[in-house]
């Protein structure tokens, strides 16, 4: 494990001190999380974008025209 120091403005060091005490964990547990969390949101958007960019508009349009033409059932319109 490693050390860090982060530079925080005073509200927001305060705001992470109670949150950590509200959950019964240490204020470096609480960053870790947060640090853990962002990361998972960006790794999954790049993931997503790259899936994304693999797609192709002939394959969606050729899907969707597989979809019948009914109207629509009670409660999904």
């Amino acid at each position: 494990m490693s050390a860090l120091t982060v530079r925080l403005p005073n509200s927001v060091h305060q705001k992470v001190k109670e949150l950590a005490e509200r959950d019964d964990i240490s204020v470096n547990q609480f960053i870790a999380a947060a640090v853990s969390e962002k990361m998972a949101s960006v790794m999954t958007l790049d993931y997503l974008k790259g899936e994304a960019a693999k797609g192709k508009r002939s394959d969606f349009d050729r899907y969707m025209r597989l979809i019948p033409d009914a109207p629509a059932l009670a409660g999904d319109n």
